[in-house]
């Protein structure tokens, strides 16, 4: 069995620093995509920024140059850094994995989220 576990989130103050980390477990051959996702309230969830295994990442517009998504594969753990936070950043954070667990079988993987709140 799989697991995402993420960790990092709090309460900040706009213009602040946070870090998130996601570390999957179990049993785990490869790791392919990773990614991060957040769903604000009364709204849907988006993609913040994604990694592929070979270590090309991609970012929402509203996050560039203020994010940096990063990985791991020794420790099978990925990070968020986010900076110049705002109060729109304020939201449930998603870890997002694609993941053999064997050779030749995939499988999508979510975390249970982490809750960041940006305001003074």
């Amino acid at each position: 069995q799989v697991q995402l576990v993420e960790s990092g989130g709090g309460l900040v103050q706009p213009g602040g620093s946070l870090r998130l980390s996601c570390a999957a477990s179990g049993s785990i051959f490869s790791i392919n995509d990773m990614a991060w996702y957040r769903q604000a309230p009364g709204k849907e969830r988006e993609l913040v920024a994604g990694i592929s295994s070979l270590g090309s990442d991609n970012y929402a517009d509203s996050v560039k140059g203020r994010f940096t998504i990063s990985r791991d594969d020794a420790k099978n753990t990925v990070f968020l850094q986010m900076n110049s936070l705002k109060p729109e950043d304020t939201a449930v954070y998603y870890c997002y994995a694609n993941i053999a667990p064997y050779r030749y079988y995939t499988m999508d993987y979510w975390g249970k989220g982490t809750l960041v709140t940006v305001s003074s």
